[in-house]
């Protein structure tokens, strides 16, 4: 018999088959209702109990669908993400730990990440070994090799008249990528005082630099 178009099925990889309007009918919202779901997530988990998973797929399948059209994913799509976030949980239920998270966001966070994992393989581009990104640079010539000699001499001699405090806060935040907040924490100072340091080391960087830079061009 057909089915009209917005009834939402369970993954075909799980051995029940439910079928439930996206209106949310069935899927109701009493006190207890958010526990019930974690027990039963974690009857699926321990005896792989179907008639808990239909109840799950009853209740969060048209929350899924919804947010999922909500976001911008078309029909089609939101459709094949709902069936794969489903299949996940009946295959990872194991994994669910009640006293870290509710159903919903355990169930919530897997529809998340397989919506990620679409999105990120629709935005990698094929590889193209033809593609001039692919293509090393020509070696530079004598000329260049000796500019960008003496500009790396400027930037040296610029950082080496720095203090050890200005150059210990650069080195943290932009040579290993440290947060401000993580390097006032490292250096045991308080975050005015890295932020002060930084700007103050940049203001003597740019009086260096703009000083010699002009020398050579």
């Amino acid at each position: 018999m057909a089915q009209s178009s917005n009834v939402t099925r369970l993954p075909r990889n799980v051995p029940e088959r439910v079928q439930t309007n996206e209106s949310g009918a069935g899927a109701d919202n009493e006190p207890g209702k958010l526990d019930d779901m974690s027990s039963c997530l974690v009857s699926v988990a321990e005896t792989q109990d179907t008639a808990a998973f239909s109840s799950l797929f009853r209740h969060f399948a048209p929350r899924i669908k919804a947010w999922l059209l909500l976001s911008g994913e078309r029909g089609d799509r939101a459709e094949d993400i709902l069936q794969d976030t489903f299949a996940a949980i009946w295959k990872k239920a194991r994994l669910y730990d009640c006293r870290r998270a509710t159903a919903a966001t355990w169930i919530f966070t897997i529809a998340r990440n397989r919506r990620i994992d679409v999105l990120r393989k629709e935005r990698r581009p094929e590889f193209d070994p033809a593609d001039p990104a692919f293509t090393p640079d020509p070696e530079p010539c004598g000329e260049q090799v000796s500019m960008i000699r003496e500009r790396s001499e400027i930037v040296r001699d610029a950082l080496a008249g720095l203090s050890e405090e200005q150059r210990e806060v650069l080195r943290l935040a932009y040579f290993e990528g440290e947060s401000y907040s993580a390097v006032a924490a490292r250096l045991d100072l308080p975050l005015g005082t890295v932020k002060s340091r930084i700007r103050l080391a940049f203001g003597h960087l740019r009086t260096a630099l703009d000083s010699r830079v002009g020398d050579i061009q």
